[in-house]
């Protein structure tokens, strides 16, 4: 077995060739590079078609509570609270006349009705406060005796460097 001599093994490397043409080891290079790209697949895609402005699948409702206006909203919580204070009150009415055994209309009436009367008042309360509060600040007007001075100075600050430094000035 003879071995390869010194430029075969140098031209199996990749290596320059001593006595070949610049020329020709720069288009065996080019040839290399483009062989080795060739093999490489695209990795991406980018579709440029314009997106649909509507789909074409069906709406699904969303788990939760349907979309509303805030009012219907506000509204639904008040509603199913006051079912559930309901529900409270008829309970422990019931557990009071098992308890006492007796069952008066008069004080049924009582017992049922009067924790409702109270949470109607506290809710008509509440929304008239709410009222009030949305109804904004009061006007206020100011007298003055002599003379007002107004200053219309602007401040312009200026903040430069790695430590800041800030410096206001005002116009003259």
């Amino acid at each position: 077995m003879q071995l390869p001599e010194p430029y075969q093994q140098q031209a199996q490397a990749g290596q320059p060739t001593p006595g070949m043409p610049a020329n020709d080891q720069a288009q065996k290079l080019i040839e290399a590079v483009n062989e080795a790209l060739a093999d490489q697949q695209a990795t991406s895609y980018r579709d440029d078609a314009p997106l649909p402005i509507v789909g074409t699948a069906a709406p699904i409702a969303q788990p939760g509570r349907p979309p509303m206006s805030q009012r219907a909203t506000d509204a639904s919580a008040l509603m199913l609270s006051g079912g559930v204070a309901t529900a409270l009150v008829g309970g422990t009415a019931s557990l009071v006349m098992v308890a006492s055994g007796s069952a008066d209309p008069v004080v049924c009436a009582i017992v049922v009705g009067a924790p409702t009367a109270l949470v109607l008042a506290l809710g008509r309360l509440v929304g008239r406060a709410k009222a009030a509060a949305e109804a904004g600040p009061a006007t206020h007007h100011h007298h003055y005796n002599g003379d007002v001075v107004q200053d219309s100075r602007s401040i312009t600050t200026t903040t430069r460097g790695v430590i800041a430094n800030t410096r206001n000035t005002t116009p003259n």
